[in-house]
């Protein structure tokens, strides 16, 4: 299995300090990631890129429901932790529990932090920012395939349902 790749958030700290002592560059991003897709994939191996290792903050179902309503997420968060875990380019995953990921950023402190392109600098979360960059960390904006959601994809499916 590839559940040795998936760090709880009480390990998450002494993970990051052995990367340093490595002299890794450690590349980061987080999402629901509710239903993988053609999308997510792109995203996460463009992402994976930016350093020598790769880290995945997965939103708990709970978070999942603060962002998304109380009819998501579809799958489980061990089951998308997991679905994360398998993919060659992530290295590790990490389920956080806040809505927002600034304590998943804080402990990581990522050399490089992935946002999707449907963000900007101006509207991505001011904490999230000053967790990455307090600790010299870069944010990186990366390209996202247009027309490609979890929630389009869950649409799709009700709106064949309901025929």
């Amino acid at each position: 299995m590839y559940d040795h790749k998936i760090i709880s958030q009480a390990n998450l700290a002494t993970w990051r300090a052995k990367t340093k002592l490595q002299g890794k560059k450690v590349c980061a991003t987080n999402g629901c990631f509710d239903l993988l897709h053609a999308g997510h994939i792109k995203y996460l191996y463009e992402s994976s890129k930016y350093g020598d290792i790769f880290i995945v903050g997965c939103n708990s179902d709970e978070s999942v429901r603060q962002l998304k309503g109380n009819d998501r997420p579809i799958q489980t968060e061990k089951d998308r932790a997991l679905i994360l875990s398998a993919l060659e380019c992530v290295n590790f995953v990490s389920i956080f529990e806040d809505k927002e990921a600034v304590n998943f950023l804080q402990t990581v402190q990522p050399d490089f932090y992935i946002k999707g392109g449907d963000y900007t600098p101006d509207s991505m979360d001011r904490q999230e920012k000053e967790a990455v960059t307090t600790h010299g960390g870069k944010i990186v904006l990366a390209s996202m395939l247009q027309g490609k959601s979890s929630s389009s994809i869950i649409s799709k499916i009700r709106h064949k349902n309901e025929r």
